[in-house]
């Protein structure tokens, strides 16, 4: 992926999450994940971590994480990195219950899309949000399309999750009335025969990245995107969510141009991504506290 210098119509932002833990989406110590993008330059992004390591007394190391940040007493360090990235910087936060219940009504009651998930996509509503609710067929869902060294969909974890689904129909969730076994099946099928077509139900990265390219291209111009090394972004996802996007944006530019994956020790904008999203994290994992 090349950017043409000075191109008006590309911007190239390098991006970085916090908060991802594989398949594991229910786990309460990790209830959301940051997605976070920077249009700096290397000597920009460079600048900035030398700034934390002089000023705020980082120690110096090959990466920086955002644990130095978040270190206590490191207000005006944080207050400082915030006000530096004004303009220049987006974060996506999802909730991964929201992504849960939101990938099983995607899956279960029409065509998947790569445009599930993102502000292109379907809204599910009242439906999503009383599935949130629902910690058992959560964890039945994430079970059941857990299909990592199977080669046929789990019987067992189908019938759990289809004993739970009358539930939720009488709780208003009428979009998963009249689900048979076949069709969970037959989904399923698809997920293990990797239909190119379908998107991964649980890595909610993919549709985070679509949301941050969705923002920075802003119906005007396309995202190219440098991140951080993760195995939820293979070149296949990364290409079928490209062209998901052209289409569902056209005639406006593509928003996603491509993606490159970096070692973030190399590049110093996907460290400084890294920072923004961990931050960005902790600061949701506060609000969700008191809102409790």
């Amino acid at each position: 992926m090349t950017v043409p210098a000075g191109a008006p119509d590309v911007v190239e932002i390098a991006c970085d999450e916090s908060g991802f833990s594989g398949t594991n989406l229910l786990d309460p110590a990790s209830p959301v994940i940051a997605h976070a993008g920077v249009d700096l330059s290397e000597a920009e992004a460079a600048a900035v971590l030398g700034t934390l390591r002089s000023r705020f007394n980082h120690r110096r190391t090959a990466e920086h994480k955002a644990h130095l940040l978040l270190r206590p007493g490191q207000p005006e360090a944080v207050a400082w990195f915030v006000a530096e990235l004004a303009g220049r910087s987006t974060v996506h936060v999802v909730d991964k219950r929201d992504h849960v219940a939101g990938r099983m009504l995607d899956l279960l009651s029409g065509e998947p899309s790569y445009l599930d998930g993102t502000r292109l996509g379907r809204d599910h509503g009242p439906a999503a949000a009383v599935l949130r609710e629902r910690a058992d067929v959560l964890a039945a869902f994430v079970a059941m399309v857990h299909l990592k060294h199977r080669r046929r969909p789990d019987p067992a974890a189908v019938g759990r999750f289809l004993a739970l689904v009358p539930d939720v129909v009488r709780d208003g969730v009428t979009a998963l009335a009249g689900l048979e076994r076949r069709d969970v099946v037959a989904v399923l099928d698809r997920l293990l025969d990797g239909d190119p077509a379908v998107p991964p139900p649980l890595e909610p990265l993919v549709p985070a990245l679509a949301e941050t390219a969705l923002r920075w291209s802003e119906g005007r111009r396309s995202a190219a995107v440098v991140h951080d090394e993760q195995s939820a972004l293979t070149p296949q996802r990364t290409a079928v969510l490209a062209a998901s996007l052209a289409a569902g944006v056209s005639p406006a530019p593509p928003p996603l141009l491509g993606v490159r994956q970096v070692d973030s020790r190399r590049d110093p904008r996907v460290q400084v991504a890294d920072l923004l999203a961990g931050l960005a994290r902790r600061d949701a994992l506060r609000s969700a506290a008191v809102g409790r």
